[in-house]
C-alpha cells in the first residue's frame, strides 16, 4: 500500500490547480436546494470527461460508479451535497458568487470539487484496486426533507450495495491540512417547531377582560425547558430553543395570537420521541390551564448522526498514515444538524470534518459556515480529494 499512499499524494499535488478551479467555478454559480439544475449539469460532465457514466437520481443529484478489478467484490459509497444557502457574499474574490442572494456558504463547493478530485485520482488508479467506488452527488442538505432521504429512497444504497459511506464536510475551526473525526454520536437530530398560542385580545388597561397569549407564550417558553432538565437523561445531549415570537399587539394593545418558532434537538431517536409528547402535553395543558389554547407543529427533520465506531477507528488510522497523527484530532459531539445521518442510520459510515482555515496559522479563513464571508484555503482543496481517495482505498482493502 504505501506504492499507492504515494501515487495517491502525487496525483492529488498535480490536479490541485484543476480542483481549485473547480471549486471557483461552482463556487461563482451556486443554486439553492432542490434548484441545482446547472449544477448537477457541470458535474455530470465533469464526470463523462473521466470516462464514467453519470446518472440522475432525486431530480437534481448524479450518481456514477467507479469499477476496478473484480468490482463486485466490494463497493465505497463517497458523498458530497451540492446546494447552496440564500445568503449575500461579503468576499471580494475573483470567484465570487455571481448570484445575488446565493452563495456556497457551508463549503458544498469544496465538497463536489473534493470529490470530483478524488474521482480523477481513483479512475486513474482503477487497476490497483478491487472493488467498486460509488459516487453520490446529493441535492438538498440544507432543506427539510433532505437530499440524503431522496436518495435513499430511490435506491442509492442498493446495486450495488456499499459495505460503507464516507462524508467529507468543511471545517474552519481547523487549518487546511487538519482533520477531525469522532466514533459514536457525532450530530443532532433537529426538529422544527410552531406554536401558536390563541386568547382573547383588548386593551392593555383592561387585562381582566382578556386572555393574554403574551403571558401564556412567556409562561410555555419558559416551562418547556423542563422537558430538557428535568425529562431528559442528563447524560444525553438536548437542546431546545425558541429563536423566533411575534406578539402584534402595541404597548396598550394585547394581541389575540402569539406565533412562535423554535427548534429541538438531541442524540437518540427513542428520547427524541419521547420528548415531542411530552412538548406537546405541556403547550396545550398550559395554555388550557391559563384559559388559552396552543396549537404544535413538530416538522420532524434529520436523525442523529452515527459514525460506526469500527469504520471511523480505520478511517482515523488511514488518515493518520495520510496526513501524519499531528493533523488528525477528535472532534466533540457537535448539536448542528446533517442529512448525512439518514446515510449513518441506514449503512456503516463515517462522517469526517477537512479543515479549511489558513494554513500558514495566520488566523484567516476562520468565518463560520452559514456566514456571508466564509472561504476556505485552497491548501484544503489538495488535502481533501487525496485524503478521500486514500480512505477509500484503505476501506475497499478491507476484508
Amino acid at each position: 500500500m504505501n506504492h499507492l499512499l504515494s501515487r495517491v499524494k502525487q496525483l492529488a499535488a498535480e490536479t490541485a490547480a484543476d480542483t481549485v478551479a473547480l471549486r471557483q467555478h461552482l463556487h461563482a454559480h451556486p443554486e439553492l436546494s432542490f434548484e441545482e439544475h446547472e449544477t448537477a449539469a457541470f458535474v455530470t460532465e465533469q464526470l463523462q470527461k473521466l470516462g464514467l457514466q453519470p446518472q440522475p437520481i432525486a431530480d437534481t443529484g448524479v450518481v456514477a460508479i467507479i469499477e476496478g478489478r473484480n468490482p463486485g467484490s466490494r463497493t465505497v459509497a463517497l458523498r458530497a451535497d451540492m446546494d447552496a444557502l440564500p445568503i449575500t457574499e461579503q468576499n471580494e474574490v475573483p470567484y465570487k458568487s455571481q448570484k445575488p442572494g446565493v452563495m456556497h456558504a457551508c463549503g458544498h463547493d469544496v465538497h463536489m470539487a473534493s470529490l470530483l478530485g478524488a474521482a480523477r485520482i481513483l479512475v486513474a488508479l482503477k487497476d490497483e484496486f478491487e472493488g467498486s467506488v460509488k459516487l453520490m452527488f446529493q441535492p438538498g442538505e440544507e432543506r427539510l426533507p433532505g437530499g440524503a432521504s431522496l436518495m435513499i429512497a430511490e435506491g442509492v444504497l442498493e446495486n450495488p450495495k456499499p459495505a460503507s459511506v464516507l462524508g467529507q464536510h468543511v471545517f474552519p475551526m481547523l487549518p487546511a491540512g487538519k482533520v477531525g473525526l469522532r466514533p459514536g454520536r457525532y450530530m443532532a437530530s433537529t426538529d422544527e417547531l410552531y406554536l401558536t398560542v390563541r386568547g382573547k385580545g383588548g386593551h392593555g388597561a383592561m387585562p381582566e377582560q382578556n386572555v393574554d397569549p403574551v403571558l401564556v407564550a412567556a409562561h410555555i417558553i419558559v416551562a418547556a425547558q423542563q422537558i430538557v432538565s428535568r425529562r431528559a437523561n442528563p447524560k444525553l445531549p438536548s437542546v431546545l430553543s425558541f429563536g423566533k415570537v411575534l406578539a402584534q399587539g402595541a404597548t396598550n394593545v394585547i394581541p389575540n395570537e402569539v406565533y412562535m418558532e423554535g427548534t429541538f434537538r438531541t442524540l437518540n431517536e427513542e428520547w427524541r420521541n419521547e420528548a415531542h409528547t411530552h412538548l406537546r402535553r405541556l403547550c396545550e395543558g398550559l395554555a388550557e390551564s391559563m384559559g388559552a389554547s396552543c396549537e404544535l407543529e413538530i416538522r420532524r427533520g434529520y436523525p442523529y448522526l452515527e459514525n460506526e465506531p469500527a469504520l471511523t477507528a480505520r478511517t482515523e488510522q488511514a488518515a493518520v498514515e495520510y496526513l501524519g497523527s499531528e493533523n488528525v484530532v477528535e472532534l466533540d459531539q457537535w448539536m448542528a444538524a446533517e442529512d448525512f445521518a439518514y446515510f449513518s442510520q441506514a449503512a456503516s459510515a463515517c462522517f469526517y470534518r477537512l479543515g479549511t482555515a489558513a494554513a500558514d496559522g495566520s488566523g484567516r479563513l476562520t468565518s463560520s459556515v452559514h456566514t456571508p464571508t466564509f472561504d476556505v484555503d485552497p491548501h484544503a482543496l489538495e488535502v481533501g480529494p487525496g485524503l478521500m481517495a486514500w480512505l477509500t482505498l484503505r476501506e475497499l482493502a478491507e476484508k
